[in-house]
């Protein structure tokens, strides 16, 4: 049997229920849309894909080994964007601003990591995001969009790492924690 694994970094809840606030309008006007699950909302620091249960140990403590090398430190939700452009977009996304690299240095580590698996590397640079919604035909991003900044929101803390598989179904995904990862040896950077 094979597993549909990613790793991620989750958001809390209230800045989550934030973002859903900032798009309810939207999600009646915006046609093509097929919205994200709010309370599935992450950011996805590595996707494995189909791995083979009998590897799920290795993935683990390539998993942990990565989360382990980097410190915990703190992100912020910034704006709305949209891949592969606000004028092409099939994802729009809410980014965050990574203050302390952590959300950086675990995409890193894990590539590091899981590359030693077999699995391949990303060819993009890591852009720390929320996915919102995905769009089978290219759409633009709503008007006023690009100057919504949800920085007024406290930043919170990124000290773990989160080992998720992924249950796909007609209804869309439902994710299940399979492991959480804490950042560093327990030491907090100092600020």
């Amino acid at each position: 049997m094979s597993l549909r694994l990613f790793v991620a970094a989750d958001v809390p809840p209230e800045h989550l229920a934030s973002v859903e606030e900032a798009v309810g309008a939207w999600q009646r006007t915006l046609s093509g849309a097929r919205w994200t699950d709010p309370s599935g909302r992450h950011v996805t620091l590595k996707f494995l894909g189909s791995v083979a249960e009998e590897r799920l140990e290795g993935v683990l403590e390539a998993a942990s080994i990565a989360a382990r090398s980097c410190v915990p430190g703190r992100a912020r939700l910034s704006g709305f964007g949209a891949f592969p452009s606000t004028r092409r977009m099939r994802v729009l996304w809410v980014g965050l601003d990574d203050l302390d690299g952590s959300l950086a240095c675990l995409a890193t580590a894990l590539d590091r990591g899981f590359e030693a698996l077999g699995v391949e590397p990303e060819k993009r640079s890591f852009t720390a995001h929320l996915t919102v919604a995905r769009f089978r035909n290219p759409s633009t991003l709503p008007e006023g969009a690009s100057g919504i900044d949800l920085r007024s929101l406290p930043p919170f803390e990124v000290d773990r790492a989160v080992l998720y598989r992924s249950h796909l179904s007609a209804k869309g995904a439902r994710y299940e924690a399979l492991a959480s990862l804490p950042l560093g040896e327990g030491n907090v950077p100092p600020r």
